[in-house]
């Protein structure tokens, strides 16, 4: 009997390739053929739900009257219709600023989170956004708004200004990012100009004040074809110049050290990442306002679940953040039609369900 009852209870050893199967994790190589396909995947659904949000509103259009309206545009035929109207000249408009504004933002999340190697960095991490929304509120002030790009030029010079102020406080190019340095900077400069804010918020007028608190909580509604150029020119050249330093990025995320030892010029790149990041984020919150938490949600969802590669990393959030803007723009239409709701506040509420689902998952 015990020698049944041990041989019933004895189980042959795993074999290497069993136990490689079941406890190692399968990573999939990141190939162009793979960032292509998921590309390509997340391109169709980001023009889904560019085809949804033209088609409701205040005013609801049938999706496939866009696509005939399309058609007449291109053939040469136009109308003036009301649909055509308001799909061309208010909805279409407003969808792509959307989507070029949440790219920028996903985008530099994922750069500052690996290059600070702080989960909780966003693009406002170095004062970016407090320095154009101090630049906006001065414009605003001054009547800047009567002219044409006044108030998106103040807030440009001051979220470029922010960025030098920042890495001068920090010591420049000389200091490792090991000392939290210039995330300490931007923390200091962005307190300065929070208080610098909330005076001139204390001595504006009504009018003044409702223009300023759309600006603060982000709106998209003033996109013009002008903002749009100017946007998508600088998204489509951060993005190449991010992307060609894709590889160093993935070497600095496991050290600086490390990747000066593999051959990575940190201090350079550590540069080139930065200033350019900073330059897209500058651009996009000073045309769209500040618009919070898509920095810190889309970086994360997406390494969630397509690893940390930045090959694939930075195509794949740049697309999901601008579909996820666009989707919240759409919702902050057409919760209180026809009244509308800054689109950073729907960006807020999404964020603390988020970060309880991160801390559910002990991500970090």
């Amino acid at each position: 009997m015990v020698e049944k009852a041990s041989k019933k209870r004895y189980k042959p050893p795993q074999t290497t390739e069993d136990q490689r199967r079941r406890k190692t994790p399968i990573y999939r190589r990141v190939t162009l053929s793979r960032v292509l396909k998921i590309s390509a995947l997340m391109i169709f659904i980001l023009l889904a739900l560019c085809l949804i949000s033209l088609s409701v509103g205040a005013v609801r259009i049938h999706p496939g009257h866009f696509l005939d309206y399309l058609f007449n545009a291109v053939s040469g035929r136009f109308s003036s219709s009301e649909e055509e109207l308001i799909l061309f000249s208010v909805r279409l408009p407003r969808i792509i600023f959307a989507g070029i504004v949440g790219a920028a933002l996903a985008l530099g999340g994922v750069v500052f989170q690996a290059l600070l190697r702080n989960p909780l960095a966003d693009p406002y991490i170095l004062g970016i956004s407090g320095g154009a929304a101090l630049g906006a509120i001065i414009g605003i002030v001054a009547g800047a708004g009567a002219f044409y790009l006044g108030v998106p030029l103040l807030a440009f010079i001051g979220a470029l200004a922010t960025v030098f102020l920042v890495f001068a406080v920090a010591g420049g190019a000389r200091k490792t990012l090991q000392d939290n340095s210039l995330l300490l900077s931007g923390v200091v400069v962005n307190a300065f100009f929070s208080a610098a804010i909330l005076f001139f918020l204390s001595i504006v007028n009504s009018m003044e004040l409702h223009s300023i608190t759309f600006w603060l909580m982000g709106d998209l509604s003033r996109a013009s074809a002008g903002e749009i150029s100017v946007a998508a020119f600088c998204l489509m050249i951060g993005f190449v110049l991010l992307y060609a330093q894709a590889r160093h990025l993935n070497l600095m995320v496991q050290g600086e050290d490390t990747a000066e030892h593999l051959g990575v010029d940190v201090g350079r790149t550590r540069c080139i990442l930065l200033i350019v990041t900073s330059l897209i984020i500058a651009v996009a919150v000073s045309m769209a306002g500040i618009i919070g938490f898509v920095g810190i949600m889309v970086p994360h969802f997406m390494r969630l679940i397509f690893g940390s590669d930045h090959r694939l990393l930075l195509p794949v959030s740049a697309l999901f953040g601008a579909s996820f803007l666009i989707a919240a723009d759409t919702i902050a239409r057409i919760i209180l039609a026809p009244a509308e709701l800054p689109v950073g506040v729907i960006t807020a509420l999404c964020g603390a369900p988020y970060f309880i689902f991160l801390l559910k998952r002990k991500a970090y």
